[in-house]
């Protein structure tokens, strides 16, 4: 069944043996000092017969990141703790590329030792910060100064050298929902004046000196960037994005990047309702690489639009939180398992939730026992 979304497909330097994504998915499960814990080599090795794996959003530096228990990749003993995973999902004969991740102004106090967080400019989101310690209100942002921007350049950079390290197969920028890249990109969150705000062409340039330092790092075939064009996502959004995301997919056609992932509105209205329409065609007109969709597919919806060349890929983001077989359940036409205590069981500790979801054979031979 879903034929094209089990035909090879190339992203760059990859070969992916089908076209189904599993897409990012944030699960908290790392230990100490965002350090990864031995039942992520379990989740992701789990979960290799994707045809490409996005790793869990992943901290470039400590200014960046602010969830409880989420990974990072600026340290040594993170990048020797990230080893074994990527060698379990090698094992098993996956492949999977590490998504980096600066939060911005989502970040809050409470993990940076008192001070604030940083952005495009003097703004704050909307809502609440997870903190150990639970919901904390956000906090106004500092805007970042020019001469710091060859820094966070730089963090990025380093964090693409340590996911070298630690085994990744590439990288995929985070410039989406509402974090660093993306308040700079939109003009709700960025309101600067200087040569990073104003202008589609200025909004874009922090996206475009990172993924230039990326692919010098990895090589253009190894990395792709995550977009999310329409919509509001955690207070930013953005008055012109045709216009915007235009510009945006220019720059990274030239950069020749090996596929962009665009998070579009999903039917359920899970990430929050908008009358903006879908952007892939605003960038189907300016890119010519691998153009992969997220928004809560079906796999019939998925094969269709595979089929009908809208999208080269899917990418599935929480049907694999409690399908660790995703790809079996859709070649046979089989139902997706509920995500039994959603969502809950997203952000718990431990394996409940995580690793304990049985496959479509497990099920079954249970289910005759």
């Amino acid at each position: 069944m879903h034929e094209s979304l089990f035909r090879p497909i190339q992203l760059g330097a990859i070969s992916a043996p089908n076209r189904i994504l599993m897409a990012p998915l944030t699960r908290g499960r790392a230990g100490p000092d965002a350090v990864p814990t031995e039942i992520m080599q379990t989740y992701y090795r789990q979960r290799a017969s994707a045809g490409l794996i996005i790793s869990e959003a992943t901290g470039i530096s400590r200014e960046g990141s602010g969830w409880p228990s989420a990974p990072g990749i600026w340290s040594d003993a993170q990048v020797e703790a990230w080893k074994p995973v990527t060698e379990a999902v090698h094992e098993a004969g996956g492949r999977i590329i590490m998504q980096l991740w600066h939060m911005g102004r989502i970040v809050h106090p409470y993990f940076l030792d008192g001070e604030l967080p940083v952005s495009a400019s003097a703004t704050m989101a909307p809502g609440h910060a997870h903190t150990p310690e639970g919901r904390m209100d956000n906090v106004v942002a500092r805007p970042l100064r020019l001469d710091e921007m060859p820094r966070i350049v730089d963090d990025y950079g380093h964090a693409a050298e340590n996911a070298k390290r630690a085994g990744f197969d590439g990288v995929q920028l985070h410039g989406a929902n509402g974090y660093l890249i993306d308040q700079f990109l939109r003009n709700s969150s960025n309101l600067r004046d200087d040569d990073y705000g104003g202008s589609p062409e200025n909004r874009v340039r922090l996206m475009r000196e990172v993924m230039e330092r990326l692919v010098a790092i990895w090589g253009a075939d190894r990395v792709s960037i995550r977009l999310s064009p329409n919509g509001e996502s955690q207070g930013v959004d953005d008055s012109d994005p045709a216009t915007l995301y235009a510009e945006a997919a220019r720059v990274l056609e030239a950069l020749k990047v090996s596929f962009i992932e665009l998070r579009q509105p999903g039917p359920d209205g899970t990430f929050g309702a908008t009358t903006v329409p879908p952007q892939d065609h605003v960038f189907r007109a300016h890119y010519s690489g691998p153009l992969v969709l997220n928004s809560d597919y079906t796999s019939e919806a998925a094969d269709a639009d595979v089929a009908s060349g809208r999208a080269d890929a899917i990418s599935f983001g929480r049907p694999y939180i409690s399908n660790p077989d995703l790809v079996e359940r859709i070649r046979l036409g089989a139902e997706f398992a509920p995500n039994v205590g959603v969502p809950q069981t997203w952000y718990f500790p431990g394996e409940a939730g995580y690793i304990d979801y049985p496959t479509l054979a497990e099920a079954q031979a249970s289910a005759t026992a």
